[in-house]
């Protein structure tokens, strides 16, 4: 599944440029907010269920969030709500498992794939060379 989770963000590191530059220039949220802020809301998910269930990535999740807002580049409080968005899929779970059982396992795996699918679909809709 490794493998898998290099495609989760790589999309969005290929587009070339920050895909909100310009809307960040206007003041205005870009059309694909909605999608970036729950994807970060996965990675928080994956941060905390991966670890719990054995994954040998203990920063992995944060690492990747880190770097979509680097590609990102969001103006605060935007930056604020990335954040709070990670934050809150990490808290989510954390509040609600305390050792790897197959629910959490299968909710691992959904938000894999999950984050994945955004990841491509903001890409593919939004990006541009």
């Amino acid at each position: 599944m490794r493998a898998h989770a290099l495609l989760l963000i790589l999309p969005l590191l290929l587009v070339g440029t920050p895909l909100g530059a310009q809307q960040q220039v206007e003041g205005a949220a870009p059309p694909y907010d909605a999608d970036m802020q729950h994807l970060a809301e996965v990675l928080g998910a994956l941060h905390y269920l991966r670890p719990l269930c054995g994954a040998k990535e203990q920063t992995r999740w944060r690492d990747e969030m880190r770097a979509l807002i680097e590609a990102e580049t969001p103006a605060e409080p935007r930056r604020g709500q990335f954040v709070a968005s990670f934050n809150r899929g990490y808290d989510s779970y954390s509040q609600v498992y305390r050792s790897c059982t197959p629910s959490a396992r299968l909710a691992a795996s959904r938000y894999l794939q999950e984050g994945m699918k955004l990841s491509r679909e903001i890409a593919t809709r939004y990006g541009s060379n």
